[in-house]
């Protein structure tokens, strides 16, 4: 099993920066790819990117590209979502996940493991 914990949520202002981080332990496969998702309130879980195993690809949603940075450190089997100039609509409980294979994926059926979740609240 892996355990992922999500950690650096909170309450911020619009145009204010987060940075949450995902900390896998446990059992680890190689490969894996790592990935955030999000749920706002009534929602579906939404994709909001993606890192390979070898931290040299990621892939963003279209909502957050330019604002958002994916990285991920090996040795420490963490995640990071870095988030700038944050928007009301950006509220949503944020997920990390882990995906037993080398591709990126946006689709969330293809991930293995889940945290908890993380809420990111930003208000106007």
């Amino acid at each position: 099993q892996v355990q992922l914990v999500e950690s650096g949520g909170g309450l911020v202002q619009a145009g204010d920066s987060l940075r949450l981080s995902c900390a896998a332990s446990g059992r680890t496969f190689r490969p894996y790819t790592m990935g955030w998702f999000r749920q706002a309130p009534g929602k579906e879980r939404d994709f909001v990117a993606a890192i390979s195993w070898s931290g040299g690809n990621t892939y963003y949603a279209d909502s957050v590209k330019g604002r958002f940075t994916i990285s991920r450190d090996g040795a420490k089997n963490t995640m990071y979502l870095q988030m700038n100039s944050l928007k009301p609509e950006d509220t949503a409980v944020y997920f990390c996940a882990v995906r037993t294979d080398y591709g990126i994926s946006a689709y969330s059926g293809t991930y293995n493991y889940w945290g908890q979740g993380t809420q990111v609240t930003v208000s106007s």
